[in-house]
């Protein structure tokens, strides 16, 4: 592990929700949220997560060899396991007490990180729900998506299906052409809102695990630079049946040693906040 830069934002000060952010993020399934990192903060964290980002990712294909997933981002999974500076960013106090209260939770536990690049020129990211992914048995769990750069709408901004949280698990489609076909079909005929924004580096949404949401390509000359922490509420247990292969690679990834039906607990899932 690398300590990239020195000294380090700690992100220990408490971001102030305001009840109709709560509220928000209850009735939709998602809240974009200004300025969670000052732009003083992000600017040193964006360095960070970019070495450890182009140290660890292994795409080496170019856009036009990858099927609709490889083109949607660089994909590359849990740096705080790989950087000692990246490790201070997603540990941060300061999110995981977001995450805590927009869910109503006494504490949260880390699921993984994954910073998300999507390059110039790539594709769509197809509707999808994260939990189809994740056996966890709960609906206490979110996101953090923070861009490390501006990021205006052509460019990748997140784009969400307010109120289809509460729907819960809608099938076994994993992100693909497939599930861009359906799911905006099913946004249509539901008549869900749909939600998108231009976002400053250091601004953040947060969506729950259920919430549809998608990405256009990136339109831009620049890589759209993001990173994601995904939370869950501390007490989840493992689902008694994972029942996808997804669901079962993660669950042998992200909770080495953890079997269906016992708590959600294990090295690399660290309690990050409790009130």
């Amino acid at each position: 592990m690398s300590a990239t830069v020195s000294p380090l934002p700690d992100l220990a000060s408490e971001y102030a929700l305001a009840p109709e952010q709560t509220a928000a993020f209850q009735r939709d399934g998602h809240v974009l949220l200004r300025g969670v990192c000052k732009p003083e903060e992000i600017a040193v964290y964006r360095q960070v997560i970019n070495d450890a980002t182009y140290s660890n990712n292994r795409e080496a294909r170019p856009l036009e060899e990858r099927d609709t997933y490889g083109k949607a981002f660089l994909q590359t999974m849990n740096l705080w396991t790989r950087d000692e500076a990246a490790r201070q960013y997603v540990f941060a106090r300061r999110f995981a007490k977001i995450a805590a209260e927009l869910m109503g939770a006494a504490g949260v536990r880390l699921y993984h990180d994954q910073s998300l690049y999507k390059e110039a020129g790539g594709g769509l990211t197809p509707w999808h729900q994260d939990q189809y992914y994740w056996p966890l048995d709960t609906n206490q769990t979110v996101t953090m998506w923070m861009p490390l750069v501006d990021v205006a709408i052509d460019a990748g901004a997140l784009t969400f299906a307010s109120g289809s949280h509460r729907e819960g698990y809608l099938g076994s489609v994993a992100i693909s052409d497939e599930s861009q076909a359906r799911w905006d079909a099913y946004v249509r005929e539901r008549g869900f809102p749909v939600a998108q924004a231009a976002m400053r580096a250091g601004d953040a949404t947060f969506h729950a695990g259920w919430t549809l949401h998608s990405a256009p390509a990136n339109q831009s000359a620049a890589t759209r630079e993001v990173m994601t922490v995904i939370y869950y509420a501390d007490g989840t247990r493992v689902m008694p049946n994972p029942d996808n292969p997804n669901r079962l690679n993660d669950l042998a990834g992200w909770l080495p040693g953890v079997k269906p039906g016992e708590l959600a607990v294990s090295d690399l899932n660290p309690l990050l906040y409790s009130r």
